[in-house]
């Protein structure tokens, strides 16, 4: 079992109801979830050690989300209580040709206004094997850049294997903002993990003709923007999800990989997942799944088609959390996808 320690911001997530609009809604359903909190609650599910790192209110808010965590058997003792308020996020879940909506109410939250001096570094990272990231949190604030960096060297001071997923989120900074923050940040990673439009947007690396509004995929693409990112980062890993966006309900799923040091390069198996009932997550179900398979010394294609199979059963299931087992993983992943009921 490994210990994996992740770093980020939960929030509050209030969605609508039965594919509703805003506008319609009288009430709404409660989840907790952020983009590391849902790869530690993955790897906690997984059998792993999974730490999760972070600022909450020392409120009752604050303690419902790190209650959400514990509830899942994720480590929460290095989460600091400071700030003034829990981040919140509004989903509006589309459906057919209705893209799904998000609206952050996330300025001035705990962990936008955190720093360094609230974490121990040192005692966080002493017996860790791999911390994990993603481009959310450096963007919620500068400030919270800057406790990221300074995570990232004390995580590499203990010879911690770093990964990021890029997760650009344009509601929340540009493009060349990301691009200066994040360039720099390369430095400590050892795999990367993200999308076509997170390549393009985070890093300036746009893989040949795919467009990601169309779902057109061109492999070659992935092929020369991995060499790329291998020769400028040197990363161990490269990894792309490759998501073909049919309608908000129905996409194509696969992803591909490559070797930094050898340059050979997998794609996995594609599932078609419809009806999609939650999206929210899927790339988070992915990170864990990639990083559950590493660890567990998976070669980089059976990691893959694990890391692909865990998201695919994601976007079955509501809230942020991919609430999945290895067994269940492993049985889509060896080819077990007719959803017969288990008696």
């Amino acid at each position: 079992m490994a210990k994996i320690v992740t770093m980020g911001e939960i929030m509050l997530r209030l969605s609508t109801p039965n594919n509703e609009k805003f506008i319609q809604a009288d009430e709404f359903d409660i989840n907790y979830g952020g983009g590391e909190a849902n790869v530690a609650v993955s790897l906690a599910n997984y059998g792993h050690d999974a730490e999760f790192v972070t600022a909450v209110p020392a409120n009752p808010i604050g303690e419902c989300a790190v209650a959400a965590l514990r509830k899942y058997n994720v480590g929460t003792k290095h989460i600091a209580r400071c700030g003034e308020r829990l981040g919140i996020y509004y989903l509006e879940t589309g459906s057919a040709m209705r893209a799904s909506n998000v609206v952050y109410d996330r300025a001035h939250s705990s962990i936008s206004t955190a720093t360094a001096d609230n974490f121990d570094f040192d005692e966080i990272f002493k017996d860790a094997d791999w911390f994990h990231f993603t481009g959310i949190t450096p963007a919620v604030s500068d400030l919270a850049a800057e406790v990221t960096e300074v995570a990232l060297k004390a995580a590499k001071a203990h010879g911690v294997t770093v990964s990021v997923d890029l997760n650009f989120r344009k509601k929340l900074w540009s493009s060349e903002k990301a691009q200066k923050v994040m360039t720099n940040l390369m430095q400590y990673v050892d795999v990367c993990i993200g999308n076509e439009e997170d390549a393009e947007k985070v890093l300036g690396f746009k893989p040949g003709n795919t467009d990601v509004t169309s779902g057109e995929l061109e492999l070659a693409g992935y092929v020369d923007i991995f060499n790329q990112m291998a020769d400028k980062f040197g990363f161990k890993y490269i990894i792309s999800s490759l998501r073909e966006s049919f309608s908000a309900s129905n996409n194509g799923w696969s992803a591909c990989i490559m070797d930094g040091k050898t340059r050979e390069f997998y794609h996995s198996r594609k599932y078609s997942i419809t009806p999609i009932v939650d999206r929210v997550g899927g790339g988070d179900s992915f990170a864990a799944g990639l990083i559950c398979g590493l660890v567990d010394d998976k070669d980089m294609k059976a990691a893959l088609e694990f890391a692909v199979a865990a998201s695919a059963l994601k976007h079955t299931i509501p809230g942020d959390f991919n609430l999945v087992t290895r067994a269940d993983v492993d049985n889509l992943a060896g080819g077990d996808g007719s959803g017969r009921v288990q008696r």
